[in-house]
């Protein structure tokens, strides 16, 4: 799993994402956590892009340029200095994301199953 954390000129992100990689070592996952910017996020190909809070004026752009699911990071994420409320945070994104994802593709399947009974392919 690789997360990119972003804010305005990496700086900020980059703590964010070293507390997120210890804490999710902790939990025994083996995800890679890296910082950027906003101009990063369309190279990056991460998993998950986890947006500082003052761009979340620019989430159109961010969400166009990503290649997986974004969350915004609350305003006080830099006093989380262990990491693990940004882990649930990432979590919670990740498998809400999933669920959507399971939810999309049975819709689709369900509606191609119900266009196909009607012969109408």
């Amino acid at each position: 799993m690789k997360i990119l954390v972003v804010c305005g000129a990496g700086a900020s992100s980059t703590f964010v994402a070293q507390r997120l990689r210890r804490a999710a070592s902790a939990a025994g996952l083996d995800w890679e956590t890296a910082a950027g910017t906003e101009q990063t996020i369309s190279t990056a190909f991460a998993d998950l892009v986890l947006v500082g809070p003052h761009l979340s004026g620019h989430l159109d752009a961010i969400h166009a340029a990503a290649h997986g699911p974004v969350a915004v990071l609350p305003a006080d994420v830099f006093s989380d200095r262990d990491g693990t409320r940004t882990l649930t945070i990432a979590q919670t994104a990740i498998s809400d994301s999933s669920s959507t994802a399971k939810s999309t593709a049975t819709s689709t399947a369900t509606s191609t199953a119900t266009s196909t009974a009607k012969g109408t392919s």
